[in-house]
């Protein structure tokens, strides 16, 4: 079982998930599948494609129904804990056309406080506020999302998902398709959030995992993890069958023997 960690002394906990199974059309994606998430705490979880990463996570927001296992969110089922997270997705194309602003954008995260057909109140737009300046985007707030860096767009999803007062952020591969110099940004503002938000994030990024998350592990259907913040050889062998370069806190190391390769006349 993933536990959170005690750098922040927090005890409480936000996320538990009790061996958890999930598939789709009868194949197992995720098996016996446990975890426990800490408030503050700030887990990675790396892992192959088709690994379960994002089924997970569908789970957690109550998007997807498991075979069996326990999952709760702030003590509550997923369909009504949800009300506490915040959700990052992938960056997406969309419709450049599209006349909406970063502001409104936003503004969509205030829904579940709202409801679809009720006015926005001034609260609600305060809070879209404090979620622009919390991600540096207040002078953006009236340009078309079009016009946006592919990193900027990222950060006004993140303040979408901020302007729901969540406890915890949940972000699935937040900068894939970013260059290094972007995805660092994105990270150091994940790191100050982490202050007083929870974050759960799966990552192909070993780099980000293993500089800035707390807890960490390897997802490939099954869960693995050792105490601590190291991503060790035995969870990437368990995980991805094969040899990975790792830079683990600022130092790069080899976790597994490089490839040999075959000559072609072999």
């Amino acid at each position: 079982m993933v536990t959170g960690t005690a750098e922040t002394g927090a005890t409480r906990e936000v996320i538990r998930v009790d061996h958890l199974w999930a598939s789709y059309d009868h194949e197992i994606v995720l098996e016996d599948v446990s975890l426990t998430v800490y408030e503050r705490d700030f887990v990675g979880l790396i892992g192959p494609n088709g690994g379960g990463k994002t089924t997970l996570l569908r789970v957690l927001l109550g998007l997807m129904r498991p075979l069996r296992g326990e999952v709760r969110i702030m003590g509550e089922r997923p369909q009504r804990g949800r009300r506490h997270i915040g959700w990052v997705p992938q960056l997406v194309e969309f419709d450049r056309d599209m006349p909406i602003r970063v502001r409104d954008v936003v503004r969509m995260g205030r829904l579940g406080h709202r409801g679809l057909l009720r006015r926005y109140q001034p609260e609600d737009d305060e809070q879209v506020a404090r979620a622009l300046a919390a991600v540096r985007l207040e002078s953006m707030a009236d340009r078309p999302l079009a016009e946006l860096s592919g990193g900027q767009r990222q950060r006004a999803y993140v303040a979408r998902a901020l302007a729901g007062e969540p406890s915890i952020l949940l972000l699935d591969e937040p900068t894939a398709h970013m260059d290094a110099s972007v995805s660092s940004t994105l990270y150091e503002l994940l790191h100050e959030l982490n202050h007083r938000i929870t974050i759960l994030m799966v990552s192909h990024d070993l780099t980000a995992i293993s500089s800035y998350v707390k807890t960490v592990g390897c997802l490939s259907r099954r869960l693995f993890y050792e105490r601590g913040k190291t991503i060790t050889a035995e969870m990437l062998d368990a995980s991805y069958q094969c040899p990975i370069d790792l830079l683990a806190h600022g130092v790069p190391h080899r976790v597994l023997p490089e490839h040999t390769e075959v000559p072609h006349d072999a």
